[in-house]
């Protein structure tokens, strides 16, 4: 079954990626025809260039290949880095959307646009309408990356910077209030 053998497959197959330098952000195995298809996808802190993505393969299918047992028949393997669509599900989803604009639809209330600040391990920054905010990723249904065709503007930018609660290097990103 191909999901059980992706989960045989992940930690092999995230060493090899962790060994490049990235993460190794999905991993699937479907039939297709005759062989099975191992998609792979692969994130990092700067994201994926090409020539890191070929490298990623060649690894990634070298370790594949000490392992054929397991996969048992050909495969075609697909290394890919992660589409704009992808969901921010994992704190380091939102550090590394730090000063994009996202669509967040919570678990209560309606959708609303802001922009990433600070990340920590259980919420994250996030300016909306001029006001800064603390999001906690258990109260996000869905969050996705929008699309900007310009630079952000520079006092968005200023806002999230001089945050006194979510400046680069306090990886909390969070703000404790005295009771």
């Amino acid at each position: 079954m191909p999901n059980e053998l992706a989960s045989r497959l992940e930690p092999l197959v995230a060493e090899a990626v962790g060994a490049a330098g990235f993460d190794l952000d999905a991993l699937d195995v479907q039939q297709a025809g005759r062989r099975k298809l191992v998609k792979v996808v692969v994130d990092g802190d700067e994201g994926v260039e090409l020539d890191k993505v070929a490298e990623i393969s060649r690894a990634v299918s070298a370790v594949l290949d000490q392992h054929d047992h397991l996969i048992a028949g050909a495969y075609t393997l697909e290394v890919t880095s992660p589409g704009l669509d992808r969901p921010l599900t994992k704190p380091r989803h939102w550090r590394r959307s730090r000063n994009r604009l996202v669509r967040v639809t919570p678990k209560e209330g309606p959708a609303y646009i802001g922009r990433v600040g600070a990340a920590g391990e259980d919420s994250v920054r996030i300016l909306v309408d001029g006001e800064i905010r603390d999001l906690r990723y258990a109260d996000v249904r869905k969050a996705v990356v929008e699309v900007e065709f310009k630079q952000p503007p520079a006092e968005e930018l200023r806002l999230l910077e001089t945050d006194s609660y979510g400046k680069i290097g306090e990886g909390a990103g969070t703000r404790e209030e005295s009771r």
